[in-house]
């Protein structure tokens, strides 16, 4: 431990999430085995349970970074409030919700590779990815439905607002790729939609399951969006500059797909020669000779959009701590969602 607080022993961020991946998982896995067979073989591969054949496999299920996100604001609404079996199944529901977005992104994007392992549509095909990425939304309103009387509605509501808000950034994403005028700030409300809002629900799905009242909620939930805003600029960084062991995709994986992130935006709208050039290379036929990707991603950095991106994920997370504190969590909590939120800004650092 690095330390105590007044409530308690602080966690580091990455102790924090190993706890929250211990806790949740058996959730998870208990969820996944209650489907049929043929969305539940591919969902335990996509978590990275096992493989093609069902054989078990020491694979990534992912950061866990959602799921933490309830447990430590539960824990900050109510001590203890982390362990019990209310905040783990609105972990697990906040999880399953990610994991279904990630299924039918793959296909969307046509991204072939996934923690260091070929996408489930890659492997059963589009269809069952698509069907099983429907089947986890539904286990997780299920897991929800288990809350108590009294939080229960109002939990059902705000995973489903997120998932709303969600599938609606995702819509805005497609479109958006198809625009040959991006625009920089319809970027940003899609970014918010489709990665801020299941943050922002993360955040205050623990609260309510904890007990707390519905302003405390919508502090934590503001605080959640703005993390989740800082968190897609920083993924999107990785997605054009990350290091392929870190990020289990291909490097320049968003430039070679032409994918209009967050600081390719910022590029292509900046009047600059740099963001004229790459336009006109985002406007050629065929895919991207290699050389042409590094020079993509020379231009996104010369534009702008590298620095701008890496500017407001530092402005956000300064938001986000200003919403958190605002939410009155107990110190000790406080104090891990704070060495939460520097280790997502600052992963590509």
């Amino acid at each position: 431990m690095t330390g105590t607080g007044l409530h308690g022993d602080v966690r580091t961020a990455e102790e924090v999430l190993a706890a929250s991946r211990a806790r949740v998982q058996p959730a998870l896995r208990d969820a996944v085995d209650t489907l049929p067979a043929s969305t539940r073989h591919v969902a335990g591969y996509h978590f990275g349970w096992w493989d093609r054949h069902g054989r078990p496999a020491d694979g990534s299920a992912g950061k866990a970074i959602r799921p933490a996100l309830v447990l430590l604001a539960a824990r900050a609404t109510r001590t203890g409030a982390d362990e019990a079996e209310p905040a783990v199944a609105a972990a697990a529901a906040v999880e399953l919700v990610h994991n279904s977005s990630l299924l039918h992104d793959d296909v969307i994007d046509d991204d072939r590779t996934r923690r260091h392992r070929p996408t489930a549509w890659s492997v059963f095909g589009i269809g069952d990815a698509i069907m099983t990425g429907d089947a986890l939304l539904v286990l997780a309103a299920e897991l929800l439905s288990g809350c108590d009387p009294s939080t229960r509605p109002r939990a059902l509501r705000t995973l489903g607002d997120a998932v709303q808000r969600l599938l609606d950034g995702q819509c805005a994403d497609m479109a958006l790729e198809a625009r040959p005028d991006p625009d920089l700030a319809a970027c940003t409300d899609m970014a918010l939609g489709k990665t801020g809002a299941l943050m922002g629900c993360a955040c205050a799905l623990g609260c309510l399951v904890a007990g707390g009242e519905p302003e405390q909620a919508w502090r934590f939930r503001r605080a959640g969006e703005r993390l989740g805003l800082a968190f897609q600029h920083v993924d999107d960084l990785l997605g054009i500059w990350g290091d392929p062991a870190v990020t289990g995709k291909p490097v320049h994986s968003d430039l070679r797909n032409r994918k209009k992130s967050l600081p390719v935006v910022y590029a292509l709208t900046s009047g600059t020669a740099a963001g004229r050039e790459l336009a006109e290379l985002f406007g050629r036929d065929g895919q991207p000779a290699p050389g042409e990707l590094a020079r993509a991603a020379e231009l996104v950095e010369t534009a702008g959009g590298r620095a701008w991106s890496h500017a407001q994920a530092g402005d956000l997370l300064t938001a986000a701590r200003r919403e958190l504190r605002s939410a009155s969590p107990l110190p000790a909590a406080e104090a891990e969602l704070t060495a939460l939120a520097r280790l997502i800004v600052r992963r590509d650092h």
